[in-house]
Parts: C-alpha cells; sequence; structure tokens
C-alpha cells in the first residue's frame, strides 16, 4: 500500500544506552538499526537461501508442527473465503525440514503456494538455536519486569512471500528480521473503528485481523479506513534489523522475498499471575454488551472509576487496611480473585 508516507522511527541499535532509554517508557513503535546483524542467522541468510536453510536444518530437532498452506490465488494474505465463515488456507501437520526444502522448490513459479510457519516456540523446534542467536534482556535493557514475571516468549516464523492481516497483540514485542526483508504497517490502538474487524473466531492466527486488504482497500466498503491511513506509518527491515512494536498497535507483515525468517520476542508489561484482559473482553460481550442503553452508560462509568482512571483513584479515600481488592494486586490477591470469579461462573 503506497499511500501511507509517514515512516516508522530509526535508531540505531549499535548504542545500547539509547535502546534502554528508548524503550524504558516508549509507546510508539520504532525501529532498532542493525540490532541483530551479528547473529549467525543474519550471516547465513545473507550468503543464500541454501546456506541458511541448511542452518535451521542442523538446529531442527525433527518434531512436526501446523504449516499454514494456501493456494496460489491467496496471493500470500491469509484470511478469511468470501463467505468470511472460512478460512482461504489450511494447516497442515509437516516436518519443518520438508517445508524448508518445499520453499527453495517454490522459489522459481510465477505464482507459488503460500507456505508459512506461524509463531513456532524455538525452544519447541529449534533448541540449539538460541545458543547462538538471542537477545540480551538482561540488566532491564528491554523489560520492565524479570523474564519470568513477563512471560518471555521467544518465537520462529518462516515462510515465502506471505502477508499476515493487521491485528493488534496483547504483549509487547521486538520482531528481528533475520533473512529476507519485511514491510510492517503500523496503527495506533485507538484506530480500531477505522480499521473494521473481522470475527473473533475463526481467526487466521488466534488474534482478530482488519478486513480490509491494505493492498487494494475497498474504500466504498470500508470508507473510514481514509482516516487510519492518514496516522499509519510504514516499517522497512533489512537483514538484522529489528522493530519494537509497542502492546497493543494494529500490524500487518509482510514478507518480500522468496525466502524469510524473523525471530520475535514477546513479553507481558504486567506481571502474568495478573491473568489476560481478552478474557474480561469475553466476558463483557456475555454480560454487558446487550444490557439496554442505560445500564451500559452506567457500566461504562463504573468501568472508567474503577479500570481506566489511576489505579490508585478508587481507593485513595480509603484506610490502607480497607482497601481489599482496590489496592495493589499481588499473587495471593489474584488467586482470590480468580477463584471469586470460577465460583460466581460456574453457579
Amino acid at each position: 500500500m503506497n499511500t501511507i508516507t509517514r515512516m516508522t522511527p530509526v535508531i540505531d541499535a549499535h548504542d545500547v544506552n539509547q535502546i534502554k532509554a528508548e524503550l524504558t517508557c516508549r509507546t510508539e513503535p520504532v525501529i532498532l538499526k542493525g540490532l541483530v546483524t551479528h547473529w549467525p542467522l543474519v550471516k547465513k541468510g545473507l550468503e543464500s537461501d541454501e546456506t541458511v536453510i541448511a542452518y535451521l536444518k542442523s538446529h531442527y530437532n525433527g518434531k512436526p508442527t501446523g504449516v499454514y498452506v494456501g493456494e496460489p490465488e491467496i496471493n500470500g494474505r491469509f484470511a478469511y473465503d468470501e463467505s468470511v465463515t472460512q478460512l482461504n488456507f489450511s494447516n497442515k501437520k509437516s516436518q519443518l525440514d520438508e517445508m524448508l526444502d518445499a520453499i527453495l522448490m517454490n522459489k522459481t513459479q510465477d505464482k507459488p503456494t503460500s507456505l508459512y510457519v506461524a509463531s513456532k516456540r524455538i525452544d519447541w523446534h529449534f533448541p540449539s538455536l538460541k545458543a547462538e542467536n538471542t537477545l540480551d534482556f538482561h540488566e532491564d535493557a528491554f523489560l520492565s519486569l524479570s523474564a519470568k514475571d513477563a512471560d518471555l516468549i521467544a518465537s520462529i516464523w518462516i515462510g515465502n512471500k506471505t502477508l499476515v492481516s493487521c491485528h493488534f497483540d496483547a504483549q509487547s514485542n521486538i520482531a528481528c528480521c533475520v533473512a529476507g526483508k519485511r514491510r510492517f504497517t503500523l496503527f495506533p490502538p485507538e484506530q480500531i473503528n477505522n480499521l473494521y474487524p473481522g470475527p473473533l473466531e475463526p481467526t487466521p492466527g488466534g488474534q482478530v485481523i482488519s478486513m480490509v486488504d491494505f493492498n487494494r482497500p475497498d474504500f466504498d466498503k470500508y470508507p473510514r479506513f481514509a482516516e487510519a491511513i492518514e496516522v499509519g506509518q510504514i516499517a522497512e527491515l533489512e537483514p538484522g534489523d529489528a522493530l519494537f512494536l509497542p502492546s497493543m498497535w494494529w500490524h500487518q507483515v509482510e514478507a518480500l522475498s522468496t525466502f524469510n525468517v524473523l525471530v520475535n520476542y514477546w513479553w507481558n508489561t504486567s506481571p502474568i499471575y495478573r491473568g489476560q484482559a481478552n478474557d474480561a473482553l469475553t466476558h463483557a460481550l456475555l454480560s454487558i454488551r446487550d444490557c439496554p442503553a442505560h445500564e451500559k452508560k452506567a457500566w461504562k462509568a463504573i468501568f472508567d472509576y474503577y479500570i481506566f482512571a489511576d489505579a490508585n483513584h478508587a481507593a485513595s479515600h480509603l484506610p490502607e487496611a480497607a482497601q481489599g481488592v482496590l489496592g495493589k494486586i499481588e499473587p495471593l490477591t489474584a488467586r482470590r480473585l480468580r477463584a471469586q470469579l470460577l465460583n460466581q461462573l460456574n453457579r
């Protein structure tokens, strides 16, 4: 899509102090130029596709996994069929070395089959890979919590020319382009209304996606997308570059080369014992969405008071001993709240 002209800011990733200062409080994306150029994965990829594939195979433990397979007609865009009730690709169990060979065979075809391994934990399939290709998350250079509390996950993405439709993730993300080139199209969280989200289920990869085809936007069907374009931005990544993507930002990811590998790190900005906010959305769909308008208005005010105001606001006028769950949520408090929820939901 060539109508977005704003480019994502870039910082020199060799300046560790600048990275730490930027990411500690940053709430907008930034490209970390050259962050992982020292990785063997990047160096092998710059030699040739065959070289980096042989390197990946040398670390593969032989476990099969799900592979997205799309017919040439989808042009690499994993989304829905015309009915929007079915996905436009299949998820097949395969050996990763066979899938890598298939990508090489498809390189010479004008309209290749779309092949994509999405978000596989590196430890599950390439357990020895991280010894030579990893980010140093010590000393809080990237995380506000410990790696354990943040539930830090390293994943790998492998495929040919593919497009992951625009979606958001609840975790913060550093996406490292290690083979091929990537283009991210980015929108801030408040643009959700202008991106026309699709069904909550099924979804191509577990997250709701925008129904707009960014490369061929239908402005008659999705007129508000023109407003999103005004604030969108593009991040172009070369091998060795990385993108810091704050949680909740919408992003479309295009793999632009005939063979592409991306390694990313997800982490939570709140301790994992607090649970997932998306569960609250599911419960709200069940219990609040279809209430009468006056009740929804009242619940909005209640949520603004207890949830969306400053975390200390609702308890600020109460003695500490009387604050209960309105005070700081510690692991014990979280367990008690979960038990209470389960008891109420099972009535």
